[in-house]
């Protein structure tokens, strides 16, 4: 087991919005969350990263507690992410992305930056050859120099995530990667999430596409209103009674 959440709970005021959540991921799986809009899915995410603190309940990595850690700790940790709406350095070229998402993993300080110190130099090397790494494995080495901004939809959904792995993560967690991108591009993004979990990253991600999301998943958690309502594989899930009227509907065949 990598990761699990045990009563996790977070309320807004007088909304509840995560329930006494326990679920596991374990290493190497594919597990993703799912629901109608509103259940929770995001708010889980951010109480895994520390975004949100949660009222009650844990998060534990690799059997530590993790539960209120910083975003930044929380990436130092292995737990790395991406957002429903593309997050990317729009005026930077695509390689600077990348190798400003490794510098996360350099030990440079402040000073070394200034000084240029041995430290900085090699870390600097390490962000670039890792930066090349990233470029080819997310397939965007066409548009290396282009600035981050200009390229199409799909190729920032690519780069939000060459950016999350340049990290090193242990974890990512995709909140919605195929969001905003039309079905006849969501291939290329199922292609690098699978070659990801193939190199021995654990994913937890959020998706709506419910093709992808039977496609590529290993196990699946239903949201409903803040409650875990199912868990467990696709195939069983997707004819749980509950997740049909509270999700797929009655004409979901899986």
């Amino acid at each position: 087991m990598l990761f699990k959440t045990d009563g996790l709970t977070k309320k807004f005021g007088g909304l509840t919005a995560v329930d006494d959540l326990s679920f596991h991921i374990d290493q190497g799986e594919i597990v993703s969350v799912i629901g109608p809009n509103g259940a929770g899915k995001s708010t889980v995410f951010n109480l895994i990263t520390g975004v949100h603190r949660p009222n009650e309940g844990h998060c534990y990595l690799q059997g530590e507690d993790i539960t209120g850690i910083r975003p930044y700790a929380a990436a130092k940790k292995g737990i790395a992410r991406t957002f429903q709406l593309t997050t990317v350095f729009a005026e930077k070229t695509v390689f600077d992305n990348l190798v400003v998402g490794h510098h996360l993993r350099t030990r440079s300080g402040i000073f070394g930056a200034i000084f240029g110190s041995p430290q900085e130099r090699e870390g600097e090397k390490q962000s670039f050859q890792k930066a090349e790494e990233i470029l080819d494995f997310v397939e965007l080495d066409w548009f290396k120099d282009e600035l981050a901004g200009n390229i199409p939809q799909e190729a920032q959904k690519r780069l939000s995530v060459g950016i999350a792995l340049a990290t090193d993560p242990k974890l990512l967690l995709l909140d919605e990667p195929t969001s905003g991108v039309n079905i006849e591009e969501d291939d290329s993004l199922i292609r690098i999430i699978k070659k990801i979990r193939d190199g021995g990253t654990t994913i937890c991600l959020i998706e709506h596409k419910m093709k992808m999301v039977m496609d590529i998943s290993d196990r699946l958690v239903v949201l409903s209103y803040g409650k875990m309502i199912a868990e467990g594989a696709p195939r069983v899930v997707s004819q749980n009674e509950k997740v049909i009227e509270a999700y797929l509907g009655p004409g979901y065949a899986a």
